[in-house]
């Protein structure tokens, strides 16, 4: 055992590693405080890209839903511009070439969003709540534009028409809400006037739209993915797809 006695620090040494101490935690704060703020300034940047010219919530890969909150099942909708003929259910389609209406309305909340005829390729869809090929092709691309999103420069819409409490699944704006629909979606009049302006014969109906706002192609009936990607490929390119077929579909009347 040793005799030396114990060393004690001096009041400013047991000061001056006091300071020390407190240095090194505040370096700690400070570098998880820079952390934090490059994640939320990466998430934020997330959030603006997805984002549309008028604010708000654009189709992105990784899903969520951009459906917002309300009942509103039939719109105040407007029409400018030529409607399109219907479409026929066989033979050639007298849309194509033809430059669609621009479609003005209400999402389920209220709030203005309008389908412009051209500036942008598109792809309109048309849908009803009561419809079973609907209610299967919905979720088939809620999941698809979740894992995939779409290509850069290229929109997608959607029309909720043909409505009526009197049938199964009825508010439309519940059943898209529950399946997660990432879509802007306008709800049609109770005169059905944006699904006539496009010619809508059936459910679902698709509307592939280039740059100028001339139809390239139109189809009704379910789709699979491949079909579907097919006519997103001929809105962008404005060059038909090979073959527009698509499964059953539900008569519009």
């Amino acid at each position: 055992m040793s005799n030396r006695p114990t060393h004690k620090p001096s009041a400013s040494a047991r000061v001056s590693q006091a300071r020390q101490v407190d240095t090194r935690r505040s370096a700690i704060w400070v570098y998880g405080g820079v952390a934090v703020a490059v994640v939320l300034a990466l998430l934020l940047a997330v959030v603006v890209a997805s984002r549309n010219d008028d604010g708000s919530a654009a189709t992105i890969k990784g899903g969520g839903t951009i459906v917002p909150k309300g009942e509103v099942a039939y719109g105040d909708v407007t029409v400018g511009g030529t409607p399109l003929a219907e479409r026929p259910d066989q033979g050639s389609d007298p849309a194509i070439g033809q430059v669609v209406p621009a479609i003005s309305g209400e999402q389920f909340d209220g709030a203005s969003r309008s389908i412009p005829a051209a500036g942008s390729p598109k792809v309109v869809m048309f849908l009803a709540h009561w419809c079973p090929h609907c209610q299967a092709e919905v979720p088939l691309l809620a999941e698809e534009l979740a894992q995939n999103g779409l290509p850069a420069g290229v929109d997608l819409y959607a029309v909720t028409t043909g409505t009526t409490d009197t049938r199964a699944n009825f508010p439309p704006a519940e059943w898209l809400r529950d399946e997660h629909w990432p879509v802007p979606t306008i709800a049609d009049d109770a005169s059905n006037r944006a699904a006539a302006a496009y010619g809508v014969t059936g459910f679902p109906t698709f509307v592939a739209v280039d740059a100028a706002g001339k139809v390239v192609a139109r189809t009704s009936g379910e789709l699979t993915v491949e079909q579907f990607r097919a006519l997103v490929d001929a809105a962008r390119t404005g060059t038909a797809p090979s073959a527009t077929g698509a499964g059953a579909a539900s008569p519009a009347s």
